[in-house]
């Protein structure tokens, strides 16, 4: 298993190609050679603030659907891209709110503010920092999301943990991620393409809300599950195909959920 700076390593290189090349290896834009098509990523384009520079196809659901944002609060988006999550809140906070992006890959966080320079915004602000250790002061904001981006943290403990502090008393997150049943095979969690494809880092989901609820959001609940495939190309090259069949009779699964919980006031 690779440890938490390899995994690091990969996903800032293979994300900065795809903020400067425009495709995603988990969306809609460019599968070809990395996940054979998959698209985890739902559809961005009726939404209120939607900008399509920014939709790189990275994320496996919409967690504005479920986040309760409301005009005038503060909202942080974590992994925030090219800020495609980012615009969809500043359209439901209006002028009066603000919006703070957080990105570790340098590349994504200088096309994000790029795009929020096209657009004129002045309330929506990004910053380059990782999840587990956020340059953001506590007690910040009213609520937090996130799209696809905490099953790539390597120390999920410390991630909730900071969710927790910059969240005001009474304040909620809402994110969407990829969790897991049954148990991932080795060398599948060893590839790269696994990693920025959404799957490698990706815990059990009992695992995943244990780890919710010991950060201090006891009243965690999984509002939206939808099941997603790999193809079996993909599973073949990467564990064989006997391997493949029999980890696809084993009863595993990957699925996107998307998650509210609830620091206490």
């Amino acid at each position: 298993m690779k440890n938490a700076d390899e995994i690091k390593d990969i996903v800032k290189t293979k994300y900065g190609e795809i903020a400067r090349q425009g495709g995603t290896c988990c969306g809609p834009t460019d599968c070809g050679d990395t996940l054979g098509g998959t698209s985890f990523a739902e559809d961005y384009k009726g939404l209120d603030g939607y900008f399509p520079d920014a939709d790189l196809g990275l994320g496996c659901g919409i967690p504005t659907e479920f986040a309760g944002i409301e005009s005038g609060q503060t909202v942080i988006d974590l992994g925030s891209g090219a800020g495609n999550d980012v615009f969809v809140v500043r359209a439901i906070v209006g002028t009066e709110g603000r919006v703070i992006g957080l990105d570790m890959v340098p590349d994504m966080v200088a096309k994000a503010k790029a795009n929020a320079a096209k657009l004129d915004y002045r309330n929506v602000e990004f910053h380059l920092g990782e999840i587990e250790a956020m340059p953001l002061d506590d007690s910040i904001a009213d609520v937090l999301v996130s799209n696809c981006v905490l099953n790539l943290v390597p120390d999920k403990e410390a991630a909730f943990s900071e969710i927790h502090r910059v969240l005001k008393p009474g304040g909620h997150f809402c994110v969407s991620d990829i969790v897991l049943e049954g148990e991932l095979p080795e060398a599948l969690a060893d590839a790269a393409i696994a990693y920025v494809g959404c799957v490698a880092g990706a815990q059990k989901k009992e695992e995943y809300m244990g780890t919710i609820r010991a950060a201090g959001f006891g009243e965690a609940m999984i509002r939206s599950t939808r099941q997603v495939q790999l193809p079996d190309q993909l599973l073949g090259e990467l564990l064989g195909d006997k391997e493949a069949e029999a980890l696809k009779a084993g009863g595993f699964g990957i699925y996107s959920i998307t998650v509210v919980g609830y620091k206490e006031a």
